[in-house]
């Protein structure tokens, strides 16, 4: 996969484009970004790119970071964190570039040249939600993943489920929780989750990386999960347990006209070690918490209904670059869609690179499909 001379609206290109890597954040998410920015530093083709990376600090600054992969990892004891500094990273078009300058106190900013496109590893709001996607379109500069609209659905799990339900998916029984709702009639909100029988789990509505997800068995236990979810976001989905098997289908855009490729689907499994769910302990800190089968042991039918509704799902949120599409599938062969993640979580270990490796294409590969397709794809409406 190469990097041709102009893109696809008539910019050029240069030989070795380069790549601003964007991660941290100031969401509840903040080390899950660095650690998928690891990966996607180790793995990146540096002879291929010139690679910028620039982390975000919890207070909103961007800075200069260093590209040496161990500092953002993960482990049990210890979470990655990008630092503050008194050098600040700001993104501004200068003369038709994009150009990055750094500023200091007392010192006249420097310009560290343009920017052909910026890789944002963010998680979470303040990052996946639309926002900084609306700031590089701003600057009219481009950049891997989904616009602002297709980012700000799919990280609403409210919205995300309306939209879903309009292009003829099946979602579970779920209710929306609001703040006022919450602060005002509390009672009116147990009995709606009652009505919703149990088990429930209740989730932030925005936020992801099963941050402030409980599951709940009784009423006596949902203040409690309501209040810790709450710490995440003053919205809340709640939604009625389903039995059936959970099913997940990376999606990746199509070049130009093409339609969305889809991976083989792939089932997750979590083996004990006291997770109920696919938690964040079981997704990023313990490695055999949880394994992944790619494929999934589906009837053949069931696959191809799986790769069809994951591409039904991208549409309809208009996601571009990249997502990944949950299901349950149930004892009756139904499948019912959980969520879409237009970041999803992209460590070399993480569910979406692996089940692209399975079907055939690479860590390193898909990294250099995903800045090709930023970088002939144009900035503005499309």
């Amino acid at each position: 996969m190469s990097v041709e001379n102009v893109s696809a609206e008539g910019r050029a290109v240069r030989s070795r484009p380069r790549v601003a890597v964007l991660f941290g954040g100031r969401s509840s998410e903040h080390a899950v970004s660095c650690v998928t920015a690891a990966g996607v530093l180790g793995a990146i083709d540096q002879t291929k790119y010139e690679v910028i990376p620039i982390g975000i600090a919890k207070t909103g600054q961007w800075v200069l970071v260093s590209g040496d992969t161990r500092e953002w990892s993960l482990s049990a004891s210890s979470l990655p964190e990008v630092p503050t500094s008194e050098q600040t990273v700001a993104l501004a078009e200068i003369g038709g570039e994009h150009q990055l300058i750094v500023a200091s106190p007392n010192e006249v900013p420097q310009e560290l040249g343009s920017v052909d496109v910026v890789f944002p590893l963010l998680h979470g709001p303040f990052g996946e939600d639309g926002t900084i996607q609306g700031l590089l379109e701003l600057s009219d500069t481009r950049y891997v993943g989904a616009g602002v609209l297709a980012s700000a659905v799919g990280m609403d799990k409210h919205f995300m489920k309306v939209v879903f339900e309009s292009a003829g998916l099946r979602v579970g029984p779920y209710i929306a929780v609001t703040d006022r709702q919450w602060r005002n009639d509390p009672e009116t909100v147990r009995k709606r989750v009652d009505q919703l029988g149990f088990p429930v789990f209740v989730k932030p509505a925005r936020a992801g990386s099963s941050m402030g997800i409980s599951k709940v068995d009784s009423l006596e236990s949902l203040d409690a999960a309501i209040e810790a979810a709450r710490e995440h976001d003053p919205k809340l989905v709640i939604e009625a347990g389903i039995v059936g098997r959970e099913i997940e289908c990376a999606v990746l855009e199509g070049r130009g006209t093409e339609a969305p490729r889809t991976s083989m689907p792939g089932e997750i499994s979590v083996a004990g070690g006291g997770h109920e769910f696919y938690d964040f302990n079981a997704k990023y800190v313990e490695d055999d918490a949880a394994a992944l089968s790619c494929p999934a042991d589906l009837p053949a039918e069931a696959i191809t209904r799986v790769r069809d509704l994951a591409a039904v799902a991208f549409d309809a949120v208009g996601a571009e670059g990249l997502s990944r599409v949950d299901f349950f599938y149930t004892h009756d062969g139904e499948l019912i869609i959980n969520e879409i993640n237009t970041m999803p979580g992209f460590t070399p270990k993480s569910m979406y690179p692996q089940m692209w490796k399975a079907s055939g294409l690479s860590y390193a590969e898909l990294i250099d499909e995903l800045i090709y397709l930023a970088l002939h794809r144009r900035t503005g409406l499309r």
